[in-house]
């Protein structure tokens, strides 16, 4: 088990431009897995900041085995060219390659990396660097652990010569182990109404594992749904695209990265973007209470994300304090004559310190 201390009050480090009234947490740890050369050498990272610069760059500034959750979505391949300056599809997994190396390092050996991502057509065909990407991560030591579909409820109608609407995204799941924290039952959903009607006279099969009737090995037993109102959700996500796109060409919704947060790590987790764009992730780890790190390469998606996190804080603080004093009116209307007690907290907001704890996840 490895102890990790963040202490508010920290100096300093990001550009000039950054909320000068917010103190930022310091998170200091130290390192104690693997065969590693930093075995045991103590390290900070100061938490809730967003750095101006390239992502190549800027990553190696940061400390190893720090980031709970890297999730973002990069610039797509000769689309948009403005704010990033273009990745051709030529040369895209070379240029993406440096910044995974620098990912595989800040990653703790339980976390995880969600890649947003779709290949573009041209000249009448689906390009292949996504897939070159994944093989290439692969030879880099990535685990390619899973697939999501982010499909786009939204969409309206289009087609062109020989395809229709793109309607779907990847959302690709790579992790340095098998062993990682993934936290299954924080995403459930309701069962559905198919359940009423599905459940309500079941025969003899359906009350045992009835076996695939095609030799596939796969089996299932209804009556095992019987009384349930949560289940487990498929790897396909229904959300609309973001239709207020914040000053920013390719915002995704914040329930995208937030799903993925609530299921990969736990509150107090740190959260990287190394394509912060329009602060979207940020504003998702404000929401769910856990810290971010961002880096941003143009300076007007930079004030763009500044903007974002200044709100998203805003509207957390607000949150809290109406949480507080409904607390405290309802701790007053006890029995007469009682003192409301104060509910226990980990954190100590006096010293503003508390402690995170990370889990020995086997292999």
């Amino acid at each position: 088990m490895r102890k990790m201390r963040a202490q508010v009050g920290a100096a300093f480090h990001a550009e000039p431009k950054d909320l000068p009234e917010m103190q930022k947490p310091l998170l200091e740890y130290t390192t104690s897995e693997g065969n590693r050369e930093d075995e045991g050498v103590n390290h900070q990272l100061e938490l809730d900041s967003l750095f101006l610069g390239d992502s190549a760059t800027v990553l190696k500034t940061l400390p190893p085995q720090s980031i709970d959750l890297v999730v973002t979505s990069p610039p797509y391949a000769d689309n948009r060219k403005g704010p990033y300056q273009g990745w051709p599809i030529a040369t895209y997994v070379d240029r993406f390659l440096p910044i995974t190396k620098e990912l595989k390092r800040v990653l703790k050996p339980s976390g995880s990396f969600i890649l947003n991502i779709k290949e573009r057509a041209t000249d009448g065909e689906r390009q292949t660097y996504v897939l070159e990407l994944i093989l290439a991560l692969k030879k880099q030591g990535w685990l390619w652990t899973e697939e999501y579909v982010w499909c786009k409820s939204n969409s309206y109608p289009g087609k062109w010569p020989n395809r229709f609407r793109d309607s779907w995204e990847r959302c690709l799941h790579f992790t340095l182990r098998k062993g990682f924290k993934m936290r299954q039952d924080s995403v459930m959903v309701p069962v559905g109404d198919w359940a009423k009607a599905r459940l309500k006279n079941l025969s003899e099969t359906d009350k045992s594992r009835d076996e695939s009737k095609v030799g596939s090995g796969f089996g299932k037993n209804i009556s095992n749904w019987i009384g349930r109102e949560m289940v487990y959700p498929s790897n396909v996500l229904h959300l609309a695209t973001e239709c207020s796109n914040r000053e920013h060409s390719a915002a995704f919704p914040v329930g995208l990265p937030e799903w993925f947060i609530k299921l990969l790590t736990d509150e107090g987790d740190v959260i990287l973007d190394p394509f912060m764009g329009s602060g979207t992730s940020a504003r998702a780890a404000i929401n769910l209470k856990r810290h971010y790190v961002g880096v941003e390469m143009s300076p007007d998606y930079y004030q763009v994300s500044q903007a974002a996190i200044t709100e998203a804080r805003a509207l957390a603080e607000e949150t809290r304090r109406r949480r507080g004093h409904r607390r405290s009116r309802e701790g007053n209307r006890g029995q007469p004559g009682e003192v409301p007690q104060a509910a226990p907290s980990s954190r100590s907001e006096a010293q503003g310190v508390y402690l995170l704890e990370e889990e020995s996840i086997p292999v």
